[in-house]
């Protein structure tokens, strides 16, 4: 598989795995997000969980929907085409944030399916967004992925040049910037990826904060997250693609 070529996508029809609560685990989730918020002197609506769906067929995130869950996060615009198109239909208050990698390729379809996009990370894909939001009359929220870590295999800004994206991405082109999105590294304590994603937010007036997951995501409401990204908790195990 090249770099450019996204993997088969699941079928969106397909059962849902029958052993698994989607509408207890969301239960679960949402009460350790109120209790995170509470110990850190927070309201509990001051976070928005994102109930990572990647991989998981639309059958298995009606069960979420009913619930009450309405904000929903997938990694790949070919996978997200092929089931949230008519997920959203039938449930317009549905709100879907890109979390994955996006190619500049990809860039006109992100633009018309997702409300948010969180994986700002370089000027080309900045402009590129620019340029189809204006054409398409639409302007999804964004954030800016910051490589907290310096990794080289993980996508994101270095966090030395946050500050001149953050002019980039708002000032000079205008894009609807909320906030800051980072992965830490698995290997490392998140709480210092957290802190730093913190401060260097909050020296550009920057409130939205995308950071932790399922492993974390009580952590980095502490440190001030504003979305927290969820799946296995919820779903269960990844589907394989």
């Amino acid at each position: 598989m090249s770099a450019n070529e996204e993997p088969a996508v699941t079928d969106p029809d397909a059962d849902p795995d029958v052993d698994v609560d989607v509408a207890a685990n969301l239960a679960a989730v949402n009460n350790a997000i109120a209790a995170a918020a509470d110990g850190a002197g927070r309201a509990g609506d001051q976070v928005t969980l994102v109930a990572v769906s990647k991989t998981q067929p639309g059958a298995a995130i009606l069960p979420a929907i009913a619930a009450g869950q309405r904000v929903f996060g997938e990694n790949r615009v070919q996978e997200a085409l092929a089931k949230w198109p008519d997920l959203k239909a039938a449930h317009p208050a549905v709100r879907l944030h890109l979390i994955g990698p996006l190619q500049t390729n990809k860039v006109r379809d992100a633009v018309a399916l997702f409300d948010v996009i969180e994986t700002v990370d370089r000027p080309k894909l900045a402009r590129a967004l620019a340029r189809e939001m204006a054409k398409q009359e639409r302007r999804p929220a964004c954030y800016i992925q910051v490589n907290t870590g310096e990794e080289a295999q993980k996508a994101g800004v270095l966090p030395e040049e946050t500050d001149a994206f953050v002019t980039l991405v708002r000032d000079e082109l205008g894009l609807n910037l909320a906030g800051l999105m980072c992965i830490p590294p698995i290997e490392e304590e998140a709480s210092l990826h957290f802190a730093l994603l913190r401060q260097i937010a909050r020296r550009n007036g920057l409130d939205g904060l995308s950071m932790g997951m399922s492993a974390d995501y009580p952590v980095a409401i502490q440190f001030g997250a504003t979305l927290v990204r969820v799946g296995t908790a919820i779903f269960g195990a990844r589907r394989p693609m």
